[in-house]
This record gives structure tokens, sequence and C-alpha cells, in this order.
């Protein structure tokens, strides 16, 4: 049975907007794009790249951000991973067939499709970015894992991970490890037995 897990990069405000360059995503006058970039050492590369065989869950934006830079990026050992890797496609609006290789669009009810992806044969399936699918997905309690990367980083504006209203969640410490720039890379998993 697959894991879903929630992989995300946010400061300490909670902001997750844009991490990793200046023009991917300025919704909202957002100018301090690329802000996880200067904190990124081997720690965070080896988190980034750990867990075995998985699949990617992306919601519409993040998957065409990705589609719009990374394909593109020869130089990089995540393009051919990426290019490679089975991704899972969250949107009302896009259809098929997508036009990165290996990409599924999961039609009709969001929360029925990705229970469904606990069947795939992988060790787990891992969402990127996309915080309003996994706000979405918080109700349902459809996410095993949460790994927060904490940067040691105040910004004060920007779009956060869990903005006022998100649906309740106990969650328990399972494990941290710091990079050598003061990321504090937290795994969290749903407490089991709890109701919300």
């Amino acid at each position: 049975m697959s894991k879903i897990v929630a992989f995300e990069s946010v400061t300490l405000d909670g902001v997750m907007q844009a991490p990793g360059r200046p023009d991917e995503d300025t919704r909202d006058g957002f100018t301090h794009g690329g802000w996880a970039v200067p904190y990124t050492d081997a720690v965070v590369a080896e988190q980034a790249g750990s867990g075995g065989s998985g699949a990617l869950l992306l919601g519409r934006r993040t998957y065409q951000d990705f589609y719009g830079f990374w394909p593109h990026q020869g130089d990089n050992p995540f393009t051919e991973i990426l290019n490679n890797t089975q991704k899972y496609v969250v949107s009302t609006t896009l259809e098929e067939p997508l036009p990165w290789q290996h990409s599924t669009l999961l039609k009709g009810d969001v929360g029925m499709a990705v229970a469904a992806l606990r069947d795939e044969p992988v060790d787990r399936v891992v969402i990127l970015g996309s915080g309003q699918l996994v706000r979405s997905l918080m109700p349902h309690r459809l996410i095993d894992e949460y790994v927060v990367l904490i940067h040691p980083l105040v910004l004060g504006t920007g779009r956060r991970l869990f903005p006022e209203g998100t649906s309740p969640s106990s969650l328990e410490l399972v494990d941290t490890t710091i990079s050598t720039t003061g990321v504090i890379i937290a795994r969290y998993r749903e407490k089991t037995g709890q109701s919300q």
C-alpha cells in the first residue's frame, strides 16, 4: 500500500509561495520568489531525493509550472527523474492527453481518486507544492505524512500552506533533521484513532 506524502517548503511564518524561482508564482504581487534556493545544501537535496520508488501527485498550477520549467533543464539531475516519474494531476480544467510524459489526469471525485492511488505499486505518492490540493485532502485524512522543510526566514507576505480556515488536523512528530543552512526538516504523520 502506497503512502501519500506531502513534501513542502515553508518559511518560518508559513509562506509556501514560489520557493524555487523569482517568476515561479507572482500572484498577489509576490516579489520574494526563489527564497528557498540559498538554503539548499546536501542535506536538503538528500531529503528531496529520498524515499524509494514513487509517483508524484500535483495540482494543476504546480503541474503546469513544473512542465514549463523542468523538461528544459538538461544539465540538472532532477530533470530526468521528473520526466520519468509517474505524475498524477488533479484538475477540473485540464484535458487528456497531458503534455508531459508519464502524466495521468485524475477524474471524478478527488478524494476517491487520491484514495485509489494507495493501491499503486510504489512506496509513496508525493505531493510537491500544490497547497490547495493538500488542504482539500486534509478533511478526508488522505495524507499519511507531511515532510515540512522549515526555512529560517520570515517574509511577512505570501500564500501560506495552512492559511486561516484550514481544516484542523492532529499530527505527531516522527523525525527531524537540521541542514547545514538551518532548515529544519520535520516529518509528521497523522495521529491514528483521533477524530477531528
